[in-house]
């Protein structure tokens, strides 16, 4: 019955439950129960496009607990208003202090508010384990959102500026840069291995020797990684600078060991 009510409102499971608790099974008193509350006005909506939206970000616990989340809606006008970048932020928030919480109920009360079909999208959260830290960045205008951790030997060097800085810098590079890794050992050796079988197969390599041939495809890896893992980039403040060494000099200047254990990237509509 929960199953045949959801099909015929759209609303969420939890609110589909309790209405036939209060309506002791009936289903068009259910149906008229999500109504009053406005969670059928969510279902008729359910069927629009959601294409625009925004990345919210919480951080919390003193930089040990941190979220991105993803919700969308229908318009670019509703994505730029404050009481939607309000909501997402508390949605973000929810997800902080409980990593199971149930937004469904949430997000049809936006719908009814809104007018709109909303979707939260996808959300995650990161907890520091150890000595470390998390932070937050969001960019072009909620469009793009960057989660990192960062973890040290010192609880003493969490409290430092420069390790403050650290934090803003790399998550900065991630926003920009769209790394996939954080190290080429973190690479999946099936993304490697579909990299090499391209090159091999690209024109500019045909006719090559076999001897010279694998050194060229190390060199095009090489660039692969340089390209799409965190630590081998070029530092967005100083391109001639490795983030791995930036990372490094930040490490010595504190006397401590740091280390990019993690990080999140989300952008709005990218495939996931």
């Amino acid at each position: 019955m929960v199953g045949q009510l959801r099909g015929m409102t759209g609303a969420g499971l939890m609110d589909c439950k309790k209405a036939l608790d209060e309506s002791q099974g009936n289903l068009d008193a259910a149906v008229d129960w999500l109504r009053k509350k406005g969670a059928a006005a969510a279902g008729k909506k359910a069927d629009r496009a959601a294409n625009e939206g925004l990345i919210g970000q919480a951080v919390t616990a003193g930089g040990r607990i941190g979220v991105l989340i993803e919700v969308n809606c229908e318009t670019d006008f509703v994505a730029r208003n404050d009481s939607f970048k309000a909501f997402v932020g508390e949605l973000a928030g929810k997800v902080a202090a409980d990593g199971n919480v149930d937004l469904d109920g949430d997000r049809v009360a936006a719908v009814a508010r809104i007018g709109e079909n909303i979707q939260i999208r996808r959300h995650q959260r990161l907890e520091v384990s150890g000595v470390g830290a998390v932070a937050a960045y969001i960019h072009t205008g909620g469009k793009v959102g960057v989660l990192v951790e960062i973890g040290a030997t010192k609880d003493a060097t969490l409290a430092t500026e420069e390790f403050k800085q650290l934090l803003r810098d790399v998550t900065l590079q991630i926003a920009a840069a769209s790394p996939v890794s954080v190290s080429r050992n973190d690479v999946p050796a099936a993304v490697i291995e579909k990299e090499r079988e391209i090159a091999a197969q690209s024109d500019a390599l045909k006719g090559k020797p076999a001897a010279a041939m694998e050194n060229i495809l190390k060199g095009k890896l090489n660039k692969y990684f340089e390209t799409n893992c965190l630590l081998e980039q070029g530092f967005v403040k100083n391109p001639d600078l490795k983030v791995e060494a930036h990372v490094a000099s930040m490490a010595k200047s504190l006397g401590d060991t740091l280390t990019v254990r993690r990080f999140l990237r989300f952008q709005v509509g990218e495939a996931i």
